[in-house]
């Protein structure tokens, strides 16, 4: 069983989102839309002061393409 992945900010989020090439594309509100020019992916993080739901976490994961792998190799 793979390890569990820990509760993030959203800015933790876009530092990661970052990383593997996702651009800021626009602002609507409080939720920022994030492109990957690249692979054309497009994921929207809600940006608030508090932790990211787990459910909403592993959907922006999934919208991106990044493995749980790719966040473990990122932190460590």
């Amino acid at each position: 069983m793979p390890p569990k992945l820990p509760s993030m900010k959203p800015t933790e989020l876009i530092k990661i989102l970052e990383h593997f090439g996702f651009e800021r594309f626009r602002t609507q509100g409080s939720h920022w839309v994030f492109i990957n020019k690249k692979t054309s992916r497009q994921t929207v993080v809600p940006v608030h002061n508090k932790d990211i739901p787990k459910g909403t976490f592993f959907e922006i994961l999934k919208q991106s393409g990044i493995s749980r792998e790719d966040i473990f190799k990122y932190l460590n």
